[in-house]
């Protein structure tokens, strides 16, 4: 095999990966919060991101293809927009993907650019496609068949309110808390501050009964 022989499997190779980490990219810059959402399916519901993405992608697969060996030219267009709608489903899924990837290799430059966790994650992940068989039968399809799942189940969870975060009422602390006029230990029983004794000074009048009681004139 001489050099041109290996430049031409090199470098497509090298492209198609180059194009892949580019898409995620560029579809984490759009679509931030879908890419998102899209993780946190990754990380909690994997196995139903699975089902779903076999349970769609498999029918859309089989139409898509189905109308490209059609003769009609508007058919095959059909099939067309039927695949590459599925490829943009797979390729925005599984951006979360790699940002889930790259959150778990963390680094403290993700702070101040959080698309860096994309970048890495992508890396990561487009070059397990090289792995031969494996990566081109298995790992390429799985990544792309799970990325319809999570992209659907990131639309349907779209309008979910975020979670709330608990207040202190205004009428003070909690029963578990200790307030100013608690006793820690005694969970929360409050005790009414004792009135405190104003001495009679000679030559003074007298002092008024709630002056007395709460230790002020």
């Amino acid at each position: 095999m001489i050099m041109a022989d290996v430049f031409k499997i090199l470098f497509p190779l090298l492209g198609t990966l180059i194009s892949f980490v580019c898409f995620w990219l560029l579809l984490e810059a759009i679509f931030p919060g879908a890419v998102e959402r899209a993780r946190r399916q990754y990380e909690h519901h994997a196995l139903r991101t699975l089902v779903l993405g076999v349970l769609i992608a498999g029918p859309l697969l089989s139409v898509g293809f189905g109308l490209l060996a059609k003769g009609n030219p508007g058919v095959k267009a059909l099939g067309f927009v039927t695949l590459f709608a599925l490829v943009t489903m797979g390729l925005l899924g599984s951006t979360g993907l790699t940002r889930h990837i790259g959150h778990r290799l963390s680094s403290p430059a993700d702070a101040a650019q959080p698309w860096r966790r994309v970048l890495r994650g992508g890396i990561v992940l487009s070059l397990t496609f090289l792995f031969p068989f494996v990566g081109w039968f298995l790992v390429l399809p799985l990544v792309l068949v799970t990325g319809v799942g999570a992209a659907l189940c990131a639309a349907w969870t779209r309008g979910g309110a975020p979670p709330r975060h608990r207040r202190t009422p205004p009428w003070g602390p909690r029963k578990h808390e200790a307030g100013p006029a608690q006793i820690p230990g005694d969970r929360g029983k409050r005790f009414p501050a004792r009135a405190r004794r104003v001495p009679r000074r000679p030559g003074a009048g007298a002092v008024p009964a709630q002056a007395a009681r709460f230790g002020r004139f």
